[in-house]
């Protein structure tokens, strides 16, 4: 009974028939299914089935299967052709889905190309800088954008002073001396001082044009008692070739007063480890600058005034600025003609928000009436207030231009200062 039992419940027995001592036999579906049960000694329980499927039902052949197998294969019939995803099992399917995430996102690092293809290609691509040559010269290459050159096709002037300034205030920055200000150092922070440029005396031997990389190098040394000298060199990150070389000088001024003021000895020992013994890049130009009226001058532009975004940190007009300014009053015709070779600025005065100027430019000698066949023309320059106090004093010497490769004028070839 308990054999009987077992075998049972695996395999379901049909209901006994009245024969009961005939062989176990049952129909199901046209088909029959015999089982044969045998005991030997040991008490085993051996079990024999002997399945025959229905050859035909309704004069179709088939075969047997399980309700589940027929509605499994009829769905299958329907279903797309079986890929590669749909035959993962269902625990696999989060993992083909990052896997896939993660493919994709290889793919498009590896469309992406870190590596200088080109030896014009930028160096320094975020324009960090970095200090080279012992820690004293500051090294930073720019891009020049399209919104940084003018009619020319060329970088404006505007733009090469605004690199040399970028440069300076980086060079303080990565030194670790930076704290607020316009490269103020935390000796000079604490007794409220500034630094302020005196001179400026800037060379351009060639522009760079629209996506052309420049490298501007910059160093300091020491310019008198209380003064500091900062050069620069702007080169093409390309070739080597010299673009544009300036130097300046720099006096400290107290924020509150507005005064200038001795280098204290605290300072001086902040920055002295970064001076360098060298000349200046730019031979100093000797010449004094004239001062000039409305009677001297031969051209004149009045009611400039400030806008705020004119202002710098240390709340006065950025010096930057006042070379757009100088050249509001230089004669168009010259400009269209030439381009600005050289340029010498002495800043007398700072000026605020709320100041009224006007830009003076006198030609020099008999190139006032031809400008065209008068080859390299000099003008000299002031930018005063509308009272006239003085605040910048500058001369400029300016080249003829030659046809480029568009039909315009741009350019000559560089020359040796």
């Amino acid at each position: 009974m308990v054999a009987t039992a077992a075998t049972a419940s695996i395999f379901p027995l049909p209901p006994p028939t009245p024969d009961s001592n005939s062989k176990n036999s049952g129909k199901l579906a046209g088909g029959s299914v015999n089982f044969k049960l045998s005991t030997n000694s040991s008490s085993s329980l051996q079990v024999k089935a002997n399945a025959q499927a229905p050859h035909k039902v309704n004069g179709t052949s088939v075969g047997l299967a399980s309700p589940s197998e027929r509605t499994r294969d009829e769905y299958s019939s329907h279903q797309q052709p079986r890929t590669f995803i749909n035959q993962l099992p269902d625990w696999s399917m989060l993992l083909a889905a990052i896997t896939t995430v993660f493919l994709a996102a290889e793919k498009q690092w590896m469309m992406l190309d870190w590596k200088p293809k080109r030896p014009d290609m930028l160096t320094d691509p975020f324009g960090l800088g970095r200090i080279v040559q012992d820690g004293l010269v500051f090294s930073q290459n720019f891009s020049i954008r399209s919104y940084e050159i003018g009619a020319d096709r060329t970088a404006s002037i505007e733009t090469l002073m605004n690199h040399l300034q970028e440069t300076a205030l980086n060079h303080v920055k990565t030194a670790g001396l930076l704290v607020d200000g316009f490269g103020s150092t935390p000796e000079m922070s604490k007794r409220n001082l500034i630094w302020v440029v005196t001179k400026m005396r800037v060379l351009v031997d060639r522009y760079p044009t629209w996506g052309d990389v420049v490298q501007v190098d910059s160093w300091v040394a020491p310019s008198g008692k209380n003064g500091m000298r900062r050069d620069w060199l702007i080169r093409d990150s390309k070739t080597g070739e010299t673009l544009t070389r300036a130097s300046s000088v720099w006096v400290m001024m107290n924020k509150q007063t507005r005064k200038l003021s001795k280098m204290p000895d605290e300072v001086r020992a902040e920055i002295e480890p970064y001076f360098i013994d060298s000349a200046p890049i730019v031979d100093e130009d000797s010449r004094k600058l004239p001062k000039l009226d409305e009677v001297t001058a031969d051209y004149v532009h009045k009611g400039l005034t400030p806008r705020w975004s004119d202002l710098d940190v240390n709340q006065h007009v950025n010096n930057v600025k006042y070379i757009g300014w100088i050249l509001e009053s230089a004669p168009l015709p010259i400009m269209e003609s030439h381009e600005l070779a050289s340029m010498t600025l002495e800043y007398r005065r700072e000026c605020g928000k709320e100041s009224v100027l006007q830009s003076l430019t006198a030609v020099s000698g008999e190139q006032k009436s031809d400008f065209l066949d008068s080859g390299d023309v000099e003008c000299q320059h002031m930018l005063q207030l509308h009272d006239g106090a003085e605040i910048v004093r500058g001369r400029t010497k300016w080249r003829p231009k030659k046809l480029n490769s568009y039909g315009d004028m741009s350019q000559t070839p560089a020359e040796s200062s």
